[in-house]
This record gives C-alpha cells, sequence and structure tokens, in this order.
C-alpha cells in the first residue's frame, strides 16, 4: 500500500455536499431515525432523508464547519450540509477527512459565517487510495470506537448507582419491603441496615429512626469561588486547575480546560475545591445552571460554581453527589422562582430540603458504588489518552504526512 500515489481532485470530486431538508417541529414523529444538524444528534423522527453512513457539516454560526458521522439512516437537517455522493470513497475517511479540512477558509456570510457548498467544491484536495483510505478510517475508528464503548459504559455504571440511591434513599424500598413483611431483595447483612416502618416528618414519612433536614446538614462547607483578572496574563497558563460553570456538562470531572498559575490564585477571590467535592453550576447559558459533577482532583473554581463538602456525620462524597445530581429539575426552579436571572445561590442550595440516613445505611451505599465511580474515572482517564491520540494522528495521517504500511496495521505500529 504504501508508495501509492495519492490523487488530486477538486472537494467536489471527492464528494458531493447537499443542504440538509427542512423538518418543522410539528412535523417530528418519535422514532429511532437521528436528526442530524449543526452539531450532530439533535433528536429522533421515524423516516429518514439519507441513507447511512453518513457525513454532515454545519453551515453557520457557531456550528460553521462542524463535522458528524452516522452510522445508520439519518435525516440531515437543513442546518447543515450532507454528503449525497461518496463518489466511491470511504465514508469513514471523508468524516476523518473533511474534520481536518479548513472550512472556515471559505465562509461566504458577512455577519456571521455561512458555509456554501459552492465555495469549497472546487478546493483542491490531496487523497489518498481507497485501501489507504481503509486503513485510516480503521485506525481512527479503532480509537473512536473504544472512546464510545467507554462512554456507554459508564452510562450504563452510572444509571445503575443513581437508581440504587432512588431505590434506598428516595423510595425507601427496602423499608417498604420488610414494614409490608417482604423480602428486600438484599443480602442480609445489608437489609438489617434499614428499619422496618416510618414515622411522620416535615417532609412526609421517613424511615424511622432517619431525619429530615436542610442539605447545610450533609456539608462542612458551601461555597463558590472567582475569576482571576483575564486582562493579566501572568495570571493564566499556569499549572493549577481552576473550573468554570460550563464544565459541569461532565458529571464526572477528571481535568479543567484552563489552568492558573499562583498569582492568580493570590490575585482573586478563586477558591479551592478538594477532590471528591460536589459542585454545582449556578448560572450560565443554556441548560448549564443546576448542572451537578463530582470532582476527582483538586481545583479552583469560578463564581458561578458552588462547592459542597459532605459531612462525615451525615453524608459522604458519593451520598452527597447523588443526591444532589439528581435534583436538576428542582435546582432550575426554586433559582427562577428567587431571582430574575435564574441564579443559584449558596443559601438556597443550603435551604433546600434533605433526607438524613444513617451512617450505617450510607457506608453501606458507599461500598456499592465505589468500585463502579472508580470504573467511570478509570474509563474517563483513558478516554482521554485516546482522544489525544487520535488528535495527534488525526492530520498526520489525513494529510500523509505520516503513510499507512499496510491495511492491517495497528494504531501502535502507525506510530512507532
Amino acid at each position: 500500500m504504501a508508495g501509492e500515489a495519492w490523487s488530486r481532485m477538486s472537494l467536489g470530486k471527492f464528494v458531493t455536499l447537499q443542504r440538509g431538508h427542512d423538518l418543522p417541529d410539528e412535523r417530528r414523529r418519535p422514532g429511532r431515525v437521528p436528526i442530524l444538524g449543526s452539531f450532530g444528534i439533535t433528536g429522533w423522527h421515524d423516516e429518514a432523508k439519507a441513507r447511512g453512513p453518513g457525513v454532515t457539516v454545519g453551515r453557520s454560526g457557531a456550528s460553521f464547519g462542524v463535522v458528524s458521522y452516522s452510522t445508520v439512516d439519518y435525516w440531515p437537517l437543513n442546518t447543515a450540509l450532507y454528503v449525497i455522493d461518496f463518489h466511491g470513497n470511504d465514508p469513514r475517511f471523508v468524516y476523518y477527512f473533511l474534520k481536518t479540512f479548513d472550512f472556515k477558509g471559505y465562509n461566504s456570510g458577512s455577519a456571521q459565517p455561512s458555509l456554501n457548498r459552492n465555495f469549497v467544491h472546487p478546493v483542491p484536495i490531496d487523497v489518498p487510495p481507497y485501501d489507504e483510505q481503509r486503513a485510516i478510517a480503521h485506525i481512527l475508528g479503532t480509537l473512536d470506537d473504544k472512546i464510545e464503548l467507554n462512554r456507554r459504559m459508564n452510562e450504563t455504571l452510572e444509571a445503575m448507582a443513581r437508581a440504587l440511591f432512588k431505590s434506598w434513599f428516595v423510595d425507601f424500598d427496602p423499608v417498604r419491603a420488610k414494614a409490608e413483611g417482604r423480602d428486600t431483595g438484599l443480602p442480609k447483612e445489608i437489609a438489617d441496615l434499614f428499619p422496618d416502618s416510618f414515622e411522620g416528618s416535615e417532609m412526609g414519612g421517613i424511615p424511622r429512626g432517619w431525619k429530615a433536614g436542610k442539605v447545610s446538614d450533609l456539608c462542612d462547607a458551601i461555597y463558590s469561588g472567582g475569576t482571576p483578572c483575564t486582562r493579566k496574563p501572568e495570571y493564566w497558563n499556569g499549572d493549577i486547575p481552576w473550573l468554570s460553570s460550563g464544565e459541569t456538562c461532565e458529571r464526572f470531572v477528571i481535568d479543567t480546560e484552563k489552568l492558573i498559575t499562583l498569582a492568580g490564585v493570590s490575585n482573586s477571590s478563586t477558591r479551592l475545591a478538594p477532590a471528591m467535592s460536589t459542585v454545582i453550576a449556578s448560572a450560565g447559558q443554556g441548560n448549564t445552571r443546576g448542572q451537578t459533577s463530582l470532582l476527582t482532583i483538586n481545583s479552583y473554581v469560578n463564581q458561578s460554581v458552588v462547592v459542597l463538602m459532605a459531612k462525615a456525620q451525615t453524608s459522604s462524597p458519593y451520598h452527597l453527589f447523588f443526591d444532589l445530581e439528581r435534583r436538576y429539575e428542582e435546582f432550575r426552579r426554586i433559582s427562577d422562582a428567587h431571582s430574575s436571572r435564574g441564579s443559584l445561590t449558596t443559601k438556597l442550595l443550603a435551604g433546600l430540603h434533605a433526607v438524613l440516613p444513617s451512617q450505617q445505611v450510607i457506608r453501606g451505599f458507599d461500598a456499592e458504588v465505589v468500585d463502579a465511580v472508580k470504573r467511570i474515572v478509570g474509563n474517563l482517564h483513558e478516554s482521554h489518552t485516546l482522544a489525544a491520540l487520535r488528535d495527534t494522528l488525526l492530520p498526520k495521517l489525513t494529510s500523509g504526512e505520516l503513510r499507512i504500511l499496510s491495511s492491517s496495521q495497528s494504531v501502535l505500529e502507525a506510530i512507532a
């Protein structure tokens, strides 16, 4: 394979792009067909407009040049261009190739970026032969497939831990079963941790011996941070993690987008959130406000992040996190009701109702979920490493800087 010449052609000879199709909300019907918009999947429909595998490219605004891939039949929205003809090229290679294409250099808009296929179709490009396309797609696809597998595994693990929390601490299933003389379905040593009756409280019926309290009763500390002056370059690009509210979209935080310096810490109101703290976005664009994450690293935080540190006598890092991360809609309601700007303050969070279980049950819960959380974090670190490798290989492979020796060449062989 190595040594075969790459072909010089126009982008329009490589693939034919076409504007996507309208699909108003009133025409959308529930189904299993992904709707691909400017940023990828935006919903599901019962009718496909294009055969998979497919590739789309965002047409305007912030999505300008964003490339997405579908393995199945899909509906390409009019907010994107899509490949209507691959001209015999490997679809997944096309996806990776277009991810490295400089769409920004072919903006046809004025007030905001806009992508017109007639601007990019004539652009000359160099394309490898089909067998090398497949080999490149295989190498990069193997990395992406493992990242996707880790994501799905993490979704499953988190859902299991979330379901266990709800069963024990929201629905009180073990207590109800014992109160009704039914088998709890739990090992005896765990079932014995739960009482067999309920008692009244200001929150309604709760397990006997447990307490009704506030979120503040679960915490040693609740506080927010600050931002070093962005006009001071000496405060930034250091080696100290600094978390912004937007990063709470990640349920488990293993790193941060920005780093600050010791001078940035000393000359601002930012505060340190120790590893295993729960952090909540108190403000932010779109769906950000109310998002909840578990920090797995020590990190300083900005003013739109609330830090909650679990109190050992009444909670634990895992118990506190799984209690708060399920309350997103509640956070949105109370912040909307108490502020015209929808700010979720430390005072509002501290005053929310909370059930205070026995320490024995909390320790039992921790024992049940600790392995799942460790696997989640381990998968995130692995995916982070794989993504970095993919991003390093991507431009080298699609430009020919790094050539593939054979169609069966492995990732490690390719970079050796």
